[in-house]
């Protein structure tokens, strides 16, 4: 499970919303909710942003360094 499905799983949780009714306040199919919070679709962007509005929190997004890597500036 991705990072971004068990958030909406957890946030939705917390709201006290089922995949349906979530889905209804943002004008997609329950279907749609289950296969995000399960990790076979990605929501995009605009998408991401309506659940967040749905359920009462924001879109952050983050770039951190992998194994320890520092960033290298071309020349």
């Amino acid at each position: 499970m991705t990072d971004t499905a068990s958030l909406v799983r957890r946030w939705r949780h917390e709201r006290g919303l089922s995949q349906a009714e979530l889905a209804q306040l943002i004008g997609t199919g329950q279907a749609a909710i289950s296969r995000i919070e399960n990790g076979r679709d990605v929501p995009t962007l605009p998408l991401l942003t309506r659940i967040a509005a749905a359920l009462e929190c924001r879109v952050s997004i983050a770039f951190e360094s992998v194994e320890g890597g520092a960033l290298h500036s071309r020349k």
